[in-house]
């Protein structure tokens, strides 16, 4: 039994992270950040992708043999790879983040955030180091494995790591304090990849292009804050509430519930599948428009953009080398919608509730999808860019809600593994929204149309899958009781459970300081700024 019970209590197990009375519970939020924001590259690894493609012949790309193989390709090490083998690390991010939040995250919720933080560092960052050898040996398979792979399942438990711990945390505000994370995750490839710009300018030379060097500084760096992170997670005690938040004696919606609903059961529920279609659905078109919103303002504007009355396939390479810059600010003003929308709207459903949020996700985006090739015709970018810049921040937005809809839903005991396997919705609109778009796009250019126009069959295909969207939505009803766990009955202090963890807790009594609140959003919140500064700076070129 004491062997048993120093097993249970060891550094990294969950009953060692059960905060303290006085802890204060703003301190969790900037340790998810401080997460988020690294796994948040993933979002800006295509700033590797040219680089990459000439790190044999540095200057110019030496091209492999036309009769080489794909396993050939794999391990060829005296010529370049292509962009198009390379982006195939972005598809593997994010199916590996969907697939390994759906297998582990009942594991994390026994496990506890810190332990599943400090997992998720090892595999990131470790990912990170794998793919330097990779550049360095230039072999692809090892970036394949080493980012792809190993830093796609770091992402996956990094970024359903706080979910269940910010909604106990925060009962009275659960979609504010999710929108506050995954923020994060939509903001950190606004740092990021400046960064990793400036630094593979500083470590290129003759013989180098500086890429495999800035794996390892990034990793290195990435490593103290995603450590820091995990380090700061903190679960509440058995019985916790915020001070002078009262629960209410019964609830004001039928459709948040008081109980909880096991994991096995949840995702038998056809209320898990329909939330689980409406994410994918609304994934499916935001992500679509976002892998081609910088071509697809160059085509529908062409020589408008920079004052001439031509379309794009009559501009020239000077000619598109300028509106190609202006798109470049484009694609940065939305990433800064897509991380506004995840705590604005996030934050809004708090009030709204999550089903009339995502109604409106819906139905605003039909309006929106739809008007768009309208708004494009009228020649000027204003209502264009503010009507996709709407649609991105609900996009955005959908993510940071769905974690507190689904605790609505089945309670908040199981919500870190429901949210994870509900993230395969994730994986499956990553394939489906580009491929949509894309071959979409081909079809409509092949069959002859304009460059300005290959896009308006998709903006309305895209707004039908809204319309399937808010009727799964429309169709959530509260979950059975017959699906709600057995309540527990014994005291909180008379439970096995709550006498271990309070006797594990190892920061008994300490008040929390707050200078070191101050300075845990300082460390979060001050690259953040600088992110957004940066990515303002590039919008601006929209403005002139």
């Amino acid at each position: 039994m004491s062997v048993s019970l120093a097993a249970e209590s060891g550094f990294l197990s969950r009953e060692r992270t059960v905060a303290a009375a006085s802890f204060n519970r703003w301190l969790v939020p900037p340790a998810a950040l401080a997460i988020h924001l690294c796994i948040g590259m993933a979002y800006g690894f295509s700033v590797f992708w040219l680089p990459l493609s000439r790190a044999v012949g540095i200057t110019q790309p030496v091209a492999c043999p036309a009769d080489m193989g794909f396993l050939a390709g794999l391990v060829a090490s005296n010529c370049d790879w292509k962009i198009s083998q390379l982006g195939w690390m972005y598809t593997l991010f994010f199916v590996l983040l969907g697939c390994s939040a759906a297998v582990w995250g009942g594991w994390l919720e026994r496990a506890g955030p810190r332990k599943a933080g400090l997992v998720s560092t090892l595999c990131w960052c470790g990912g990170l180091l794998i793919s330097a050898l990779g550049v360095y040996l230039h072999q692809l398979w090892m970036l394949w494995l080493g980012s792809g792979v190993i830093g796609g399942i770091g992402l996956g438990l990094g970024y359903i790591s706080p979910v269940s711990t910010l909604i106990k945390w925060f009962p009275d505000r659960r979609g504010m304090a999710t929108g506050m994370a995954i923020m994060g995750f939509g903001g950190g490839a606004m740092i990021g990849a400046p960064l990793a710009d400036w630094l593979m300018r500083q470590f290129a030379s003759p013989t180098s292009v500086g890429v495999w060097q800035t794996f390892v500084a990034m990793a290195a760096i990435y490593a103290v804050f995603m450590t820091a992170g995990a380090l700061g997670y903190r679960v509440p005690r058995e019985g916790w509430k915020p001070a002078g938040w009262t629960p209410p004696a019964t609830t004001k919606s039928a459709m948040v519930s008081s109980r909880n609903v096991d994991l096995d059961v949840a995702t038998r529920t056809p209320q898990f599948w329909l939330i689980w279609a409406a994410l994918c659905l609304n994934v499916s078109a935001g992500i679509g428009v976002i892998g081609m919103a910088s071509p697809m303002l160059q085509e529908m504007f062409g020589g408008r953009l920079i004052g001439l009355d031509l379309p794009f396939g009559q501009l020239g390479a000077a000619q598109k080398a300028q509106i190609a810059a202006i798109a470049a600010g484009f694609t940065g003003l939305l990433s800064l919608c897509n991380i506004g929308g995840r705590f604005l709207w996030a934050t809004s459903s708090d009030k709204l509730g999550r089903k009339l949020t995502y109604a409106i996700f819906f139905l605003l985006g039909m309006v929106l999808y739809a008007a768009v090739p309208t708004l494009a015709g009228l020649g000027t970018t204003l209502f264009f860019v503010l009507a996709m810049g709407i649609i991105i921040s609900m996009y955005g937005g959908g993510f940071a809600t769905v974690p507190a809809y689904l605790a609505d839903m089945f309670g908040t005991k199981m919500v870190g593994a429901i949210h994870g396997r509900l993230l395969t919705a994730w994986a499956t609109a990553g394939i489906l929204g580009p491929v949509l778009v894309n071959y979409l796009r081909e079809y409509q250019l092949a069959a002859g149309l304009p460059n300005a126009q290959a896009y308006n069959q998709t903006m309305y295909i895209l707004a039908g899958l809204l319309v399937l969207g808010l009727i799964c939505n429309l169709l959530v009803r509260p979950v059975a009781a017959r699906h709600y766990m057995e309540e527990e009955t014994a005291p909180v202090a008379a439970r096995p459970e709550a006498q271990g963890s309070l006797a594990a807790t190892p920061t008994a009594e300490r008040t929390t300081s707050p200078a070191l609140v101050v300075l845990a959003w300082a460390a979060v919140g001050l690259p953040l700024a600088a992110g957004v500064l940066i990515t303002l700076q590039k919008a601006a070129i929209l403005l002139h």
